[in-house]
C-alpha cells in the first residue's frame, strides 16, 4: 500500500464498503450485525460461503434482503427490516438469543457508530446527554459479549467532523472494544499505537485521509 495517491480518490459506497466488511469474514465465523449500514453485509456473502448471521430478536442464520416480491412480514431482523433465512436457520426466544452475545458465542459484530476513539472506545447511540434515545439498546451487550467489535461508518459526519477522535466526546457505549473500523475512505486497525491503515479506497492517499481524521493515523507496518 502507497501512502500516495496515484488515482484519482474515489471513497467507497456503501455497498462497496459492505462488500469489503463481507469478503474479511472467515468461514464458519458467528456475526450480529449491528442496526444500520452494517445490515447491508449479508447481502454480499456468497451462498456458498458458510457466514451464520445473528440478530438479537431471536434469528440464528439469517441470508440477503428479499426481493420485494418474496418478503415474509414476519421475518424481519433487529432494526425491523426484512430478511431471508438460509438453509439450517432457525428462531428463539429473545433471552436466548441474548445469552448467545453475552455468553461469548459470537465471533464478530459489526455495528455503525457516532465515534471511534484511538483506544477503541465506541459511541453509537446518543449524541449528547439529551439526547432522544430511549436507552444504548443491545449494542453494549454486543460490545462486551461479542469476541471481536468491527464498526462500519462514513469516515465524517456530513458537515466534514471528523467521526475517528482522539477521544469521543459523545456519551460511550463500551470502552476499548473497536478491532476493526471500515469507513468510506480507509480500513483501519485499532492498535496499541493508535489507528493503522491497512488499506485505503480507491486513489485515496493517507495524508487526505488523515486531514480528515481527528486521531494521529498511522501506515500499516509491512
Amino acid at each position: 500500500m502507497s501512502a500516495t495517491a496515484t488515482t484519482a480518490a474515489k471513497p467507497y459506497t456503501r455497498t462497496e464498503m459492505a462488500a469489503r466488511v463481507a469478503r474479511d469474514i472467515p468461514e464458519g465465523w458467528y456475526v450480529n450485525l449491528g442496526i444500520g449500514i452494517p445490515t447491508a453485509v449479508a447481502d454480499h456473502v456468497p451462498m456458498e460461503r458458510e457466514v451464520v448471521f445473528h440478530s438479537e430478536n431471536g434469528v440464528l442464520g439469517m441470508g440477503p434482503a428479499p426481493a420485494k416480491d418474496a418478503i415474509d412480514p414476519w421475518l424481519i431482523n433487529a432494526g425491523k427490516q426484512y430478511v431471508t433465512l438460509r438453509a439450517g436457520g432457525s428462531f428463539c426466544h429473545h433471552a436466548d438469543s441474548f445469552a448467545m452475545i453475552r455468553g461469548g458465542h459470537l465471533d464478530l459484530c459489526v455495528l455503525g457508530a457516532f465515534q471511534v476513539a484511538e483506544s477503541g472506545d465506541i459511541a453509537n447511540w446518543a449524541t449528547s446527554e439529551n439526547d432522544t434515545a430511549p436507552a444504548v439498546g443491545g449494542a453494549m451487550d454486543l460490545a462486551a459479549g461479542a469476541k471481536r467489535l468491527w464498526v462500519m461508518m462514513e469516515h465524517t459526519t456530513k458537515d466534514g467532523t471528523p467521526k475517528l477522535v482522539r477521544r469521543c466526546s459523545y456519551p460511550l457505549t463500551a470502552v476499548g472494544a473497536v478491532k476493526r473500523v471500515y469507513t468510506n475512505l480507509a480500513v483501519l486497525d485499532v492498535t496499541p499505537r493508535g489507528f493503522e491503515v491497512i488499506d485505503l479506497a480507491p486513489g485515496m492517499d493517507f495524508d487526505t485521509v488523515q486531514a480528515r481524521t481527528e486521531a494521529k493515523l498511522f501506515l500499516t507496518r509491512q
